[in-house]
């Protein structure tokens, strides 16, 4: 498996896979056109870096990640300091096979080069046992001074990971 920065002819199969992984975690209920935002690819990748994971043998993506930096118009919870990732989706057909691990490892090293102290994320409350393990495994810590809601009813919990030299 690669981890590359997208390009755009990454784009519809990133917009596919990420809106197919929130659907099948039953993150897209509600009608709130969150699924028109993951699907916009473009945007995001005018924002921060959106990171893919490819099979090396087909060149297929298997998953992907924004990882963006404070001011940018995707950052929810970083600070002056601090990375963030967001919207890391993995192909359902693609789940159990470390896809999820190598993003956010990938997300963990690009802040560390660009010197970071920090990478903060937020999680649905009730989100799927698989990420909660994930995070934890990475060393990810609730921060519940962070946790904040976008809509009513949809909780956000906020996770910081310190980061130092030569992390991860």
């Amino acid at each position: 498996m690669l981890v590359r920065r997208a390009v755009e002819a990454d784009y519809p199969a990133v917009a596919r896979l990420t809106v197919a992984a929130y659907e099948a975690d039953g993150q897209l209920k509600g009608g709130t056109g969150y699924g028109t935002v993951l699907a916009d690819v473009a945007t995001r990748a005018a924002s921060g870096d959106v990171l893919v994971a490819v099979d090396e043998a087909t060149g297929v993506p298997l998953g992907a990640v924004l990882f963006v930096l404070p001011g940018s118009p995707y950052a929810e919870l970083c600070g002056p300091g601090e990375a963030e990732f967001r919207m890391l989706a993995v192909d359902p057909a693609a789940q159990g096979r470390g896809v999820g691990m190598v993003l956010a490892r990938a997300c963990l090293s690009r802040a560390a080069e660009l010197g970071c102290s920090a990478v903060a994320i937020c999680v649905r409350e009730g989100m799927a046992e698989a990420a909660q393990r994930l995070y934890a495994r990475l060393g990810f810590v609730r921060t519940p001074e962070r946790d904040w809601s976008p809509l009513p009813g949809l909780r956000l919990l906020g996770l910081r990971r310190e980061l130092s030299p030569g992390t991860p």
